[in-house]
C-alpha cells in the first residue's frame, strides 16, 4: 500500500513539473504581454505610432496597392449585403 501512494505521489508531481514548464509557463507570458498592453505608457506609445501612421498615409497619394484596395472592397460589399438581408 505504502508503494502505490509513493507512486500516486510521484506521478501528481511529475504531472504538476510538466503542467508549470509547458502550459504555465505560456499563462505567464500571455499575462505579462496583457499587463504590457494595458500600462498607460504603452497605451501612449501605442496612440502615438498609430497618429505617425494616420499622418504618414494622408501625405501619400496612394496608402494601397490597387489589389489590396479591390479586395477590401469586394470583403466591404459582401458585409454589406449580408447585412442587407437582416
Amino acid at each position: 500500500m505504502k508503494l502505490f501512494i509513493y507512486k500516486i505521489l510521484i506521478v501528481f508531481f511529475a504531472i504538476f513539473v510538466l503542467y508549470k514548464i509547458t502550459i504555465g509557463q505560456t499563462i505567464r507570458f500571455v499575462k505579462s504581454n496583457m499587463e504590457n498592453f494595458s500600462s498607460k505608457e504603452n497605451l501612449e506609445n501605442i496612440k502615438g505610432k498609430v497618429r505617425n501612421e494616420m499622418k504618414n498615409a494622408i501625405q501619400k497619394e496612394r496608402y494601397l496597392d490597387q489589389e489590396d484596395a479591390e479586395l477590401i472592397n469586394n470583403f466591404f460589399n459582401k458585409i454589406k449585403k449580408e447585412l442587407e438581408k437582416q
